[in-house]
């Protein structure tokens, strides 16, 4: 039964009837419109409070859950229970108006006196259900209630598409003059009913002054049954259930099919509701909180007539509304009798039928339909009250009986205008605002206390759009402040001064038209090229036009020719008509003045000539007389014209201008919008003319949008949260920006505070980076200026998520005129792809559309790909590429498009989208163009959807959610999901293993391993093997295993690069969003650490501190779990905190994390000298065994002991480098202690790479530790363990890794022809396995020791190849080493590889670079070069402003041969600076001299120093002691450096040395220009190369070639060495000369 009765609840016709009352869906009315019926009954109003200010609530709220749901939940729990309480009792819903409605009992006369009685007795019961409920939102829910009885008139009128019905009469009267009467929880009776009723039955209260009554309660008889006295009520309504239906609330839900009546029951209800049944889709489809515009009409009538009269003009007025409103999409949602006049509620966008410029739309609809009904007999007073803004649009009621209605207080206060003022269209400065009206269309209005208003602002009178045009009324404006940039459009104002330039030089016209949408900053342009036109050489004339504009003829010619004739300042029409008299008295005769009347609005004596003029002969001889004046003008002085929002020019203004441009010699700038439809033919033959330059506008750039965030806010500085925030939603458009501003600001979200200083003594993991970015340097002066010396920041309150803000109105309305602009299969598209994200795979949306085919997808996302809805993307490298940078504006040669041939024209479109279709087939990635249409579109979904479509995507993504097959397809933090149980899906990975294992397959990792055979001990080294047999047998296993890579038909390299940043982006990612917005908290986090990690494996270590900050906010709301799994998810969080810090160069904090990780493994590390002291000793023999049980085989440990494993030996692994770099004593056991730990815990794992690295990690410890006999041991162990790995997967890399780590290790070590062999087989290696990553890192230490050597030819190959890499990869890290290699070229090698102002543009532009500012070493190496160049250039300002940068870098230290190069070129900028300091005999340079000494001395005495730095450390200190005249410490210093140089084969650094030595004992002086001098002879690499023999290639670096005679060790074995005797013919003057002037660096 219950199934058969949801059958039939599914039919189209009882969805139907749900809108509507019985009284329509039962009723046979005359086809004809209008048409009346009359009948009895009793009426019930009931108003509900509490509804709107909640629905205000909602609607402001932040973020974008903000709960439309929520608010239909709440309305409709209420507002159902008082539906189903009135159809208990019969009555019938006739309307709902809002948050009220209005019921009938319809009855005979005689039954009035029992229903009313019924009709009591259901409003008591009524308030009874109010009595102790409060709605979960903490509002107070009342009702009051109102009842009127007699007769009553019922008027049906429409036209052929829609219908509406009216009950009107007395009695309606009566009810709602009794409902203003009411107080909250009143029941109020009307005269007529009191009259009516049974007096016996009720309990009433006098109202003072009035015939109405208050009901207190009923009082029936004592023996009164009121079951029976109920039943028998039931009788008299018609449509009541009884029977087998008395279960139902209404018969109208099993109503049987029936065309006709649904075809007539259709046109009662709104489109889009029609649309929403078709569609089969659900109810609260189309219940959201949404920007509309509505517009209330209210007529009044001029006296009491008959429903006959009153209806005629009822009639004819709705269908006039009707047909206007059709035109801009906007609909009539009721039509109700409202104190003795008929009221339209009309809204312009709802759901699907949002239109471009609808603001403007409704004031024109509003003011065409005043005018209409102020003309239609019997209407007396026509009010209209517009407003804009968010309101809750949505169907309110029960299952059985509903209405689509709109709620909300912009609803109330358009009725309110209506009605306060009468007889005018009214609008809310909202709506003023955003029509783009010129203000004179406007008329500012007093206030008015209006009921239940609060504040509604200002109120303008809309006096409408053709009045007459006023003149100085179309002035260009702007907003912008005065001083305030034009940012971001350098080469749009180079458009402009190249254009001008080509109009000045000659006699032709020109025209500069710029195209852009709206809120690109067109206006500001124009704004800006008029103030760059300015010249009393020419004049210049700028207009600004609006949408009526258009509207106008003529108008546009009409504006520009009152400016030139300067009638656009005149107060009355005499001053215009002497200004015009003056100008034409010579042109024209005064017989023809009468022309200029109509257009001028003046007032010349029509002469007989012209009165007998066509009008189109008229315009003809105006348009000449306009033509002869700017003859006559320009001769005088040249004529600038510019136009804003062109699109809006009248065609017979572009006829004239293209006359104009082909008779006069004007100079015509424009912008405008792209037109929507084909411009007029003169239009178009403009933007075609050879002299016209189109451009069309790109969004500014994000380092514009930070400068205009920073000046807007009139801060130095914003979070860099903020930044991304803004630079992402604004997508580059200035609007955007404002607006996402604005709304910031409106949640009180932006808290402005004094500047900190960047130096911070107590670094914490909340203030561990740098979090602003600031303002372009050279624009803080222009706003800051009053600032005195407090800058002030920008900063963000609390917890707010930035990423869950809801859209402002202003956008999410553009947005909303897209959606409703598509068919709704791609509404469906987008939507679905909001749920995903703001990036999304065709995969995944594939995957979650529903009852979709791949054809219909493809063909879909091709449609919205060129509608600018989305873009695709290849890749996620080609993503990432667009990211950073937004598309810059460009020429459109329309000239050239028209000369190409028309054939073929209707079939190019659909060829285009064939192309474009193939193109999205091959794209794997997509994204919205505009992160506020993903917004806008998410919220459109329900709560349930949005679950059950994050639930789709979950299920679907993690079984993806890993490493790409390239890297093994683990998790990113090693053995992650074996430790904790975070699967939807019930196979998971392992148990999918066991399945094929048991059927016979082995996993690829077990084939390989399978092969991996322990090492026993091997004889590839016997004991008394020298260390040069084992280099040369190294390096010849190395070169075989290049061969083999190279040859081998096995597959052995891997066929495609790394996708990890793909799927971590596209997968990863999105699925920890997903289970945020499912609620699941544990999975969310587990994905967070995994992002983490994967951005730390990707050296994005900013990406990684977001993620963890993610992850820490989740932590937080867990709890403290017991479980191991969540101990171990706490200590995977720290351990990953602790490598941030450790890459950020801040130890203590990275120390303290790393321990607490430690702890929560169950690893406790020692806190003091007596536990460090037991637990090496235990650990000691932990190890040894572990090491001589290496050779036996052992069960593997399990997953979760893995998982436990590797995070101890990253912990480990960290930790001695941590305690190495401190300079205390005892911590070189603490250091000893974790090295020790890191081997045993790889020894664990059983895990090749982890045991190999461990090996060379101890070995490099014991190299720093100063033990000799031990390091080598280690290094020997690692090579024999990758002597019999597999050359496939992991086993390559791992031999490769081995190659590049040991080459590392001998750079610092100072064995610089080992780095070299090792370094180039490394690159080469990493090159071939595809590995771009590690073979940057390879390349950029491989610089360092090619550089000591002077080989400048395969240093500049290596550079050559870093370069590539940089470029290819967007790699910022290759781009800084390399210019940091650069800098030291040209500061010590004597010839210019890439020039200073290269590398110094590239330390501006990159500075904030998240990825780069984590990095400190190379940053702080930038920094110290540029400070030495400009202390040798004497230019100390310049000096101080990169040392103290580079100041600020040095207490971030790490154990990286970057950090080390970078603290000595800073060391040597403080040496340079010193020996100004003792030029200048300053007092504190002797103090400043012993302190920089002693931090020399210091560095040296370090472990972590390596020892490649030495030589140049040494020769700094011996400078020192040389400036403080301790002449034997000077020698012993420099002999020393020169001792260690030899041995390590230091090139560049003996030859300093040497020159250095001879110089300072020289009695030779240098001019304090000489570097200045230097500077202009160095060579550039090219000149060097190709000038073999010439004078001028003899440089510093021939010098230093030349001076040693060592040849070079080629990088790559097939090219040829390098010839080194083209560097000794070279002019020998120039050499000695060129070398003097490097060894005087040190000298001043």
């Amino acid at each position: 039964m219950n199934t058969q009765r949801q059958v039939l609840q599914d039919r189209a016709i009882v969805k139907l009837a749900a809108h509507l009352p019985d009284l329509i869906v039962y009723g046979d009315f005359s086809p004809e419109r209008h048409s009346v019926d009359y009948f009895d009954g009793v009426l019930m109003f009931v108003d509900i409070s509490g509804f709107t200010a909640m629905t205000e609530k909602f609607s402001t709220a932040m973020y974008m859950d903000r709960g439309a749901e929520q608010l239909v939940e709440i309305l409709n729990y209420y507002i159902s229970a008082i539906v189903e309480k009135v159809l208990i009792f019969g009555g019938d819903i006739l309307k709902f108006a809002g948050d009220s409605l209005l019921a009938l009992w319809k009855v005979e006369r005689r039954q009035l006196k029992n229903i009313i009685t019924l009709v009591i007795k259901c409003s008591l019961e009524i308030h009874g259900l109010f009595e102790t409920q409060e709605s979960e939102e903490g509002l107070d829910i009342r009702v009051k209630i109102a009842l009127a009885a007699g007769h009553i008139t019922m008027l049906v009128f429409g036209d052929e598409t829609r219908n509406f019905f009216l009950v009107i009469g007395q009695v309606v009267d009566d009810v709602r003059l009794a409902q203003n009467m009411a107080q909250m929880n009143d029941v109020i009776l009307s005269p007529n009913c009191w009259q009516l009723c049974d007096r016996s039955m009720i309990e009433i209260e006098r109202i003072p002054d009035e015939r109405a009554v208050k009901v207190n309660f009923l009082k029936p008889p004592p023996t009164f049954n009121f079951d029976e006295f109920f039943t028998k009520c039931m009788t008299f309504m018609d449509y009541y259930p009884s029977g087998d239906h008395k279960d139902l609330l209404r018969l109208a839900c099993i109503l049987e099919s029936n065309p006709e009546l649904e075809s007539s029951l259709q046109k009662y209800v709104m489109e889009s509701i029609l649309k929403q049944i078709d569609d089969k889709q659900l109810r609260g489809y189309l219940s959201e909180l949404r920007p509309v515009t509505i517009v209330f009409v209210n007529l009044m009538f001029k006296e009491q007539e008959k429903a006959e009269v009153i209806g005629s003009a009822i009639q004819d007025a709705c269908v006039y509304i009707n047909s206007v409103l059709r035109v801009f999409r906007g609909q009539i949602n009721k039509v109700f009798m409202f104190d003795k006049g008929c009221s339209f509620l009309c809204v312009f966008g709802f759901p699907g039928e949002k239109a471009p410029d609808e603001v403007t739309h409704a004031l024109e609809s509003a003011v065409d339909i005043f005018d209409f009904c102020s003309q239609v007999h019997k209407i007396h007073t026509v009010s209209i009250g517009v407003t804009s803004g968010i309101v809750f649009c949505g169907i309110v009621g029960h299952s059985v009986r509903h209405e689509y209605t709109v709620i909300g207080q912009k609803v109330n206060v358009a009725a309110r205008m209506m009605m306060y003022y009468p007889g005018i269209v009214t609008c809310d400065s909202i709506t003023y605002n955003s029509s783009y009206l010129p203000a004179y269309f406007f008329k500012e209005l007093p206030k008015k206390v209006m009921k239940g208003v609060a504040d509604s602002g200002p109120v303008y009178q809309c006096l409408g759009l053709n009045e007459k045009v006023m003149f100085g009324m179309a002035y260009l404006t702007s907003n912008r402040k005065e001083g305030y940039p034009l940012l971001g459009r350098d080469e749009e104002i180079k458009y402009f001064m190249c254009t001008m330039r080509e109009f000045l030089i000659s006699n032709c016209s020109r025209v500069l038209m710029y195209e852009g949408l709206s809120g690109y900053g067109k206006s500001q342009i124009l704004m800006e090229i008029e103030r760059l036109a300015q010249s009393k050489n020419h004049r210049t004339i700028a207009i600004a036009l609006t949408k009526v504009s258009f509207h106008q003829n003529f108008y546009t010619i009409q504006i520009l020719m009152a400016n030139v004739l300067g009638l656009d300042t005149c107060k009355h029409y005499k001053e215009r008509q002497s200004n015009l008299q003056n100008k034409v008295k010579t042109l024209l005769d005064e017989k023809f003045y009468c022309l200029f009347n109509d257009i001028f609005h003046v007032q010349f004596p029509i002469s007989r000539e012209v009165s007998t003029m066509s009008t189109l002969r008229r315009q003809k001889e105006l348009e000449a007389l306009f033509m002869k004046i700017l003859k006559q003008t320009v001769k005088e002085k040249r004529i600038i014209f510019i136009i804003d929002e062109c699109q809006f020019v009248d065609s017979a203004s572009w006829a004239f201008l293209e006359e104009l441009i082909r008779t006069v010699p004007v100079f015509i700038i424009m912008s405008l919008s792209p037109f929507l439809d084909m411009p007029c033919a003169a239009a178009s033959t403009i933007m075609k003319n050879r002299n016209t330059t189109y451009v069309t506008l790109g969004a500014v750039q994000p380092k514009d949008i930070r400068n205009k965030v920073c000046l807007d806010l009139n801060v130095s500085g914003i979070p860099k949260e903020l930044n991304s925030y803004l630079v992402e939603g604004s997508c580059g458009i200035p609007f955007y920006c404002e607006e996402l501003l604005k709304n910031l600001e409106h949640h009180r979200v932006l808290v402005f505070q004094p500047m900190e200083a960047e130096e911070k003594a107590n670094v914490t993991w909340n203030n561990l980076f740098k979090n602003y970015t600031k303002l372009t340097e050279g624009l803080e002066t222009v706003t800051l200026r009053d600032a005195k010396d407090i800058k002030e920041v920008c900063n963000l309150t609390g917890d707010v998520r930035l990423k869950n803000l809801s859209p402002p109105a202003s956008l999410k309305e553009i947005s909303l005129v897209q959606l409703d602009s598509m068919s709704l299969s791609h509404q469906m598209l987008v939507r679905c792809a909001a749920i995903i994200g703001l990036n999304f795979t065709p995969d995944l949306l594939f995957e979650i559309l529903p009852c979709w085919n791949l054809k219909m997808m493809i063909k879909a996302l091709a449609m919205l790909v060129k509608s600018n809805i989305f873009y695709c993307f290849r890749n996620g490298k080609e993503l990432r590429m667009a990211l950073k940078q937004n598309a810059a504006s460009f020429e459109v040669h329309y000239r050239s498009l028209s000369l190409k041939p028309t054939e073929g024209i209707p079939h190019g479109h659909q060829e285009q989208l064939r192309e474009l279709e193939s193109e999205v087939i091959e794209c794997h990635i997509f994204r919205f163009c505009r992160p506020v249409m993903q917004k806008t579109a998410y919220e459109l979904w329900l709560k349930d959807q949005k679950k059950a479509m994050h639930l789709k995507c979950a299920c679907f993504l993690e079984e993806n959610a890993h490493k790409c097959s390239r890297c093994r397809s683990g998790d990113f933090v090693p053995y992650h999901h074996f430790t904790v149980d975070i699967r939807l899906n019930t196979l998971d990975m392992d148990t999918i293993r066991k399945m094929a294992k048991s059927q016979g397959f082995k996993a690829e990792e077990e084939i390989i391993f399978s092969k991996i055979e322990i090492p026993k001990k091997s004889e590839i080294f016997p004991e008394n093997i020298s260390s040069e047999e084992i280099r040369e047998k190294v390096l010849s296993f190395f070169d075989a295993i290049i061969i083999k890579m190279r040859t081998s038909e096995a597959d052995i390299i891997p066929l495609e690069s790394c996708q990890c940043e793909d799927i971590l982006e596209v997968v990863t990612m999105p699925l920890a969003h997903h289970f945020l917005a499912l609620g699941e908290k544990n999975k969310a986090l587990y994905y967070f650490l995994e992002i983490a990690s994967a951005y730390l494996i990707l050296s994005d270590n900013y990406m990684a501190y977001v993620y963890l900050n993610e992850g820490e906010r989740l932590l937080k709301t867990l709890g403290k779990e017991k479980s191991w799994s969540h101990m171990f998810e706490s200590a995977t969080f720290y351990s990953l905190k602790g490598q941030v810090c450790f890459n950020m160069g801040q130890m203590t904090l990275a120390r303290k994390m790393l321990r607490k990780a430690l702890k929560l493994l169950n690893h406790k590390f020692p806190s003091n000298f007596i536990s460090l002291f037991l637990q090496t000793h235990v650990e000691s023999n932990r190890f040894f065994h572990y090491v001589d049980q290496q050779a036996q085989e052992s069960l593997p440990p399990g997953k979760k002991r893995l998982a436990q494993l590797y995070q101890q030996t990253t912990c480990f692994s960290l930790l001695w480098r941590i305690y190495t770099l401190n300079d205390f004593f005892h911590y070189k056991y603490y250091a000893h202690l974790a090295a020790m730990m890191q081997v045993k815990s790889a020894l664990e794992t059983q895990d090749n790479f982890q045991i190999i690295k461990a090996y060379l990690d101890y070995s490099v410890h014991h190299q720093l530790a100063g033990y000799q006999g031990t390091w080598s041991k280690y290094e020997v162990m690692a090579i024999k363990q990758i002597i019999n790995l597999p050359l496939k997967g992991e086993g390559i890399e791992i031999v490769t890794y081995v190659a590049d780590t040991l080459g590392y290790n001998k750079l610092l070590a100072g064995h610089l022809e080992l780095a070299i062999d090792l370094g180039s087989r490394a690159q080469m290696m990493w090159g071939l396995l595809q590995n771009p990553n590690n073979r940057y890192k390879v390349l950029s230490w491989l610089t360092r020791p090619l550089f000591l050597k002077n080989r400048h030819k395969q240093l500049i190959q290596t550079l050559g190849w870093l370069w590539d890499l940089s470029v290819l990869e967007e790699h910022i890290l290759s781009k800084a080493v390399f210019y940091f290699s650069c800098m030291d070229i040209m500061l010590y090698s004597g010839f210019v590889y890439r020039t200073f102002e290269e590398c110094l543009e590239f330390i501006h532009q990159s500075e904030d670079n998240r990825i780069l500012n984590f990095h400190s070493g190379v940053l702080l190496g930038l920094y110290s070069c540029v400070a030495i160049w400009y202390a040798r250039l004497q230019d100390w300002d310049c000096f101080h402003v990169f040392f103290n940068k580079a100041k600020n870098l040095v207490p971030r230290k790490t154990p990286t041969a970057l950090y080390s190069q970078g603290i000595c070129r800073y060391l040597e900028g403080q040496v340079l600076y010193l020996q100004k300091q003792i030029e200048e005999h300053s007092e504190w340079a002797q103090d400043a001299g012993v302190v920089l000494l002693q931090n020399l001395e210091t560095l040296v005495a370090q472990n972590t120093t390596a020892i490649i730095f030495h030589p140049r450390l040494y020769h700094l200190m011996a400078y020192v002691c040389l400036l403080m005249g301790n002449g034997q410490n000077c020698d012993l210093f420099l002999n020393t450096a020169l001792q260690i140089s030899e041995t390590q084969g230091n090139v560049l650094e003996k030859c300093w040395l040497s020159m250095n030595k001879e110089w300072w004992y020289s009695t030779s002086e240098l001019s304090k220009d000489h570097w200045h001098q230097t500077v202009l002879r160095l060579p550039s690499w090219e000149k060097v190369m190709s000038s073999k023999n010439a004078p001028g290639k003899a440089s510093a670096h021939a010098a230093l070639t030349a001076s040693t005679g060592t040849p070079n060790t080629r990088l790559d074995k097939a090219e040829p060495p390098v010839d080194e005797r083209q560097w000794d013919n070279a002019d020998v003057r120039i050499t000695k000369c060129l070398s003097e002037s490097i060894s005087s660096t040190h000298d001043g």
